[in-house]
């Protein structure tokens, strides 16, 4: 069943609910972890309470307005939803859905707040990946799902 000509009401209702899984998430790590503080749950894995105030792994952190780190995301998010009405594929539908919950979800954040809260924080020996949302789960899984396609689409045609 279609919302519109552009989303499905599946594809509508999985964006709400990821919005506010996401929503949800940061309200529960802003209300308990204080501002700076890493709670481990297991030996590569804490919960911390991170405002971000760049963009992906806080690049341009304190060099760019939140304003208009802000209506990037809008512009980005708008052409993403554009590719989403054009395609075809199913699989590539859905992944683009993907990044545009998790797009939405952080552009909200940064809206309210002036940053985005990150806070799992993953860590094996030496190496620290750069702590993240869900919001940012949904967008890389909506990225691979992409490529997967591409990749195999590209073996089908040779």
């Amino acid at each position: 069943m279609q919302l519109n000509k552009f989303f499905s009401i599946k594809q509508f209702l999985f964006i709400l609910i990821l919005f506010f899984l996401d929503f949800f998430s940061k309200k529960i790590i802003f209300n308990n972890i204080r501002l700076n503080e890493f709670i481990t749950i297991m030996p590569f894995l804490d919960f911390a309470h991170i405002h971000n105030y760049g963009i992906s792994f806080g690049l341009f952190s304190g060099t760019i307005s939140p304003l208009l780190i802000t209506v990037l995301g809008l512009l980005i998010t708008s052409i993403v939803i554009y590719f989403m009405i054009k395609t075809t594929s199913v699989v590539e539908k859905w992944g683009l859905t993907l990044i545009i919950s998790g797009a939405i979800s952080n552009i909200f954040d940064r809206a309210l707040n002036d940053y985005v809260l990150d806070f799992i924080y993953i860590h094996f020996g030496d190496f620290y990946w750069p702590a993240f949302n869900f919001a940012d789960i949904y967008i890389s899984i909506g990225i691979v799902l992409i490529l997967v396609q591409f990749f195999l689409r590209g073996k089908k045609i040779k």
